[in-house]
């Protein structure tokens, strides 16, 4: 299947990516504003959440009842984001109307009304996100974790906080989207049935003119290593655990990926069979690999009762240490066919591929093919997954519990920076 990712930069420094999908009905959308949470002023945690919700209740001549309804008519599924780096807006739609949806974005990003009536429902929903984490211990636990291992400004989760929710008003949220939403450091990338040069004329034609100053510079990111408890009322002790690999943008990454995969992809998996299955110590447990200005992570989470908190920690460490003890042909078959079924499943999927080109870019500043990833899977082997686990043993832990009863780190683990 032929693969082609086209590329376009505009003078004001917005990146166009195009990956035409012509055996699709459906096209789809992924636009990254250099806007997320590590821009937010101190002080102000959840602005870029605020901003970005604040931005979609009505553009130019729409208000947010108009144009929602207009997205609703040419049948868009849309969704909005916030991470570290970015806000971001994705819509997948019949191709017929991409020529339609990209101008209403264009003023989304340049032109949005941001209804000073409106922010306090606004602020509302937002709060109303940021309780809800008590409701999901996982992201619970990852919001934590990513508080104590990354230090301001990359440690900001993107609900916020109360007191900074509370302070964000509408100046604030003007000045944000000001500073913020420019076209120096967006990347539009649309994925499925498109005309490449018909995309361009619109792109030109919506946000051509579209003009902004470029971001601040960010400092480099210093992690911080420890154990570190959130006390909370309940039967259950929830873990997040953190360790050094390497970034998304290391050629050495699906290694890397492999070796979490062994971990964590599936029920065959390590963690799944060795804390779950074997031992009965957790209702969840996985792991991924996450990747900030440059330095790459792998988080754990496991799910236990108080009682089994401890042991549940010592299983967890032990069976990271295990993929030194070498990785079995038929786990890495089972891998192997698990990324490869996940690439094929992408080809179907305008959504799911104009986001991954879009994160491609951010972090490599190109697109690989699919070809050249297929290679790099077909060339993983248990002995370079070993010589790469002994090259990159897993170091500098952090480590978040919360619930009733506070864990550390055994003695024996180096999870200092050395």
């Amino acid at each position: 299947m032929d693969q082609k990712v086209l590329h376009r930069q505009f003078d004001n420094g917005l990146v166009l990516l195009g990956e035409p999908m012509p055996w699709l009905r459906s096209a789809a959308f992924t636009f990254l504003i250099p806007a997320g949470t590590c821009f937010e002023p101190n002080g102000l945690d959840g602005l870029a959440g605020l901003t970005s919700e604040m931005t979609q209740r009505g553009c130019a001549d729409l208000d947010s009842r108009a144009f929602g309804e207009r997205l609703d008519e040419l049948g868009v599924e849309r969704s909005s984001s916030v991470t570290t780096n970015h806000s971001s807006f994705s819509c997948a739609m019949p191709s017929s109307v991409l020529k339609d949806v990209l101008p209403l974005y264009a003023d989304l990003v340049q032109r949005p009304h941001l209804p000073p009536a409106q922010i306090g429902d606004a602020r509302q929903l937002c709060l109303q996100d940021l309780r809800a984490l008590d409701d999901e211990p996982s992201h619970r636990c990852f919001s934590e974790l990513k508080r104590f291992r990354y230090p301001l400004p990359f440690g900001r989760i993107s609900q916020g906080t109360r007191e900074g929710l509370e302070q964000c008003e509408q100046l604030a949220v003007q000045e944000f989207f000001q500073e913020n939403y420019r076209p120096q450091g967006s990347i539009l990338a649309v994925a499925g049935k498109f005309d490449w040069d018909e995309l361009c004329e619109i792109v030109e034609k919506s946000l051509g003119d579209w003009q902004g100053e470029g971001g601040p510079q960010l400092p480099a990111l210093q992690s911080c290593y420890g154990s570190r408890h959130v006390d909370y009322s309940s039967s259950q002790t929830h873990l997040a655990l953190a360790y050094d690999c390497v970034s998304y943008e290391s050629p050495d990454y699906y290694q890397t990926r492999a070796l979490v995969g062994v971990l964590s992809d599936g029920m065959s998996s390590r963690l799944f069979s060795e804390v779950r299955e074997k031992r009965g110590l957790v209702y969840s447990v996985f792991a991924t690999c996450f990747s900030m200005a440059g330095q790459g992570s792998v988080l754990c989470y496991a799910g236990t009762t108080t009682t089994r908190a401890e042991e549940t920690l010592s299983v967890l460490l032990e069976t990271i240490h295990s993929l030194g003890d070498g990785i079995s042909e038929d786990e890495l078959a089972r891998l192997k066919n698990r990324i490869k079924s996940s690439l094929v499943f992408e080809q179907e999927s305008s959504a799911a591929r104009s986001s991954q080109i879009a994160s491609d870019w951010f972090y490599l500043g190109r697109v690989p093919n699919r070809e050249e990833v297929l290679e790099k899977v077909d060339q993983l082997s248990c002995d370079s997954l070993l010589q790469h686990f002994s090259q990159n043993i897993p170091k500098n832990y952090s480590l978040v519990t919360v619930g009733s009863q506070a864990l550390e780190l055994p003695d024996g683990f180096d999870y200092s920076q050395v």
